[in-house]
Order: structure tokens, then sequence, then C-alpha cells
């Protein structure tokens, strides 16, 4: 029996990913994790145990003991502010004894900052590069970008913070935090043509498995809906972000379709908000990283179902004696 740590075990990618490795079949005993004691974490978990705030100095002292006591085999980061905490500690969690399922490191931190992200990009030539700048004059980027134009935060994820602009005034109410905090960007295509792609990289410029959705998104920026698509239109801008960048293990790629070109939103070196969807339909990206990180087995192309996912809110109630599920 394997032991597996899951962080952020009370939000959608947590409980997603516990949610995925239960219904696997593998033989493992899973631990969440989570700062919020009156979560839903536990209903998804075999162990629970409530987290200190990952800022806190207590917290990888705390991280290391709970691999220690429960002797974690493999630990998932599960929210973002987890996987660049344990990406700047990665030497220590590997001496703990437990595997952390981290992407390439020099990925997890170009990806931090969406600027520098960019730049790379168009350092490297790369087609579905989408235009963008920390210019402060908004005559220059109106002209540049069209109206209405959008000015992004550089540090962020699942669309926070996204500001559209159109027209001077709201533009000016802005300006101030363009370059240090955002950075500007056209339109590109809309919302009905957006995706999500999740691949299984494997480090040396190549993947092994894939699964895209065109998706729409909620107001907190996580998949609402979503389609199951054929991944054909987007290999080949996959395997040249791949060739370029090398991930290894689960990586989501977000795309736009603008005239019929294929344009990069962002890439996540982790496993995304989508995943629990992606395992309903065939495509367990947790139990591969299981298997490939615990046991080295590479992973394989599954047969993906065809459909559509919705989400909602349900309740899960916790009686004194049991839980109701």
């Amino acid at each position: 029996m394997k032991m597996i740590l899951v962080s952020g075990a009370s939000g959608i990618v947590g409980y997603g990913v516990l949610r995925s490795l239960k219904s696997s079949g593998m033989d493992l005993r899973l631990i969440g994790t989570s700062i919020y004691g009156d979560s839903v974490a536990p209903r998804f978990c075999d162990i629970f145990e409530l987290a200190p705030h990952t800022h806190d100095p207590s917290y990888m002292p705390w991280l290391l003991n709970t691999i220690a006591s429960h002797k974690v085999d493999l630990v998932i980061p599960g929210i973002e502010i987890d996987l660049h905490a344990w990406a700047a500690h990665a030497k220590e969690i590997d001496k703990s004894g437990a595997v952390a399922m981290l992407n390439k490191l020099e990925l997890v931190s170009l990806c931090q900052d969406k600027w520098l992200f960019h730049e790379r990009l168009r350092s490297i030539g790369m087609p579905c590069r989408i235009d963008s700048s920390l210019g402060t004059e908004y005559a220059e980027l109106a002209e540049r970008f069209g109206l209405p134009f959008l000015l992004k935060p550089r540090r962020g994820f699942g669309g926070r913070g996204i500001v559209q602009i159109g027209d001077e005034a709201a533009f000016l109410r802005q300006q101030a935090n363009i370059g240090p905090i955002l950075m500007a960007q056209p339109i590109v295509g809309n919302e009905a043509e957006e995706f999500t792609s999740s691949a299984f990289c494997d480090g040396k410029g190549g993947f092994h498995a894939c699964m895209t959705l065109r998706r729409k998104l909620s107001r907190d920026g996580y998949t609402e809906k979503a389609e199951v698509v054929a991944s054909d239109e987007f290999i080949a801008t996959m395997s040249s972000l791949c060739q370029a960048f090398e991930p290894v293990g689960p990586t989501n790629f977000q795309f736009r379709i603008a005239s019929g070109d294929v344009k990069l939103l962002e890439i996540n070196p982790r496993i995304s908000s989508s995943t629990s969807i992606r395992t309903a339909f065939g495509y367990n990206e947790s139990a591969m990283a299981a298997d490939y990180f615990l046991e080295r087995r590479t992973p394989q192309q599954p047969v993906i179902r065809r459909g559509r996912a919705v989400r909602y809110t349900e309740d899960c109630i916790f009686y004194e004696d049991s839980l109701h599920l």
C-alpha cells in the first residue's frame, strides 16, 4: 500500500485529485490537508490533517513532520501556492523520503510570471504566443491591440484580476499597476473557442498521453462546463512547447482559437481544476502520476469517452456520529 498526501484538499483541484485516486482501484491510503478544519476535505480522504498557512514559518517543518509520521510515499500539490513552496524546498522534501510530484523546476519558476514567460516565448519565436506589452500609454496600446483590450496580472491563476479596458478612463485607473503588477494583451478569439488540454509529459520534450476539453469558465476561474473534443488541432503546438520547455508529468495547456490559429493563454505546470472531469471520461492523470512518480511506469494513451460535464453545488453532511454521502 502506498501513502499519498494531497494538499489543498478543500479546493476543487485537491479533492478532484483525491477522488480520482480513490476511483483508480490502486492500493492507496490517502491523506488530505487543508487550512480549513470545517471543509469538505475529510469526505475524500482516509486521513485529514489540518495544515498551517503555506507562508507561515511553521509550514515546511509541519509538512516534513507529517510526511515522516505517516510514512508518505508521494506528495501532490493541490493549490498553486504549495506548488511554488514545494519547488523552493524540493531538496528538503526529497530528503524526507517522499517523492514530490513536481514539474520541471525551471518551468514552474518561469510560469510564475506571465511576462517573463511571454518574453521566453518571444525569444524562441513560438507562433502560439499572444502579443503582450508593459507599455503605459493608452493611445499606443489601443492602436496596437484594439478596443477593448486586457490588463492581466503577471502573477496569478484562474483568470482572476483580469481587467477589460474599453476607454481611457478605465485605463487610467490601472495605469500605475502596469509593469510591476499588470501586463497588456489583446482579446484573442472568444469564450466559445477556449480549450484546456492536459498532457502527461516525459521530461525529454515529448508526452505520452493527452486529453482536450472545450470549456466555459466560472466566475472563480475554474472550468464550470466542459465538452470532450479531439486533441488533434493542438498536438503540434503542444509538441513544440514540450520540446522548448521539457515539462514532466501532468501539464495543463490553455488555448484559444483565433482566425484558425492556436494561441496559448498559459501553461499550468501541474494538475488543473478540470482533473476530476477528465477522470470521469477515462483520463485519470492522478493515477498516471502515482504510477509514474512511484513506480516509473510510463503512461499510455487511454480510451477517452465523448460527452460533456456540468459542475454544480451539492451538500455534504457530517453527522456527529457518521458521514452522510
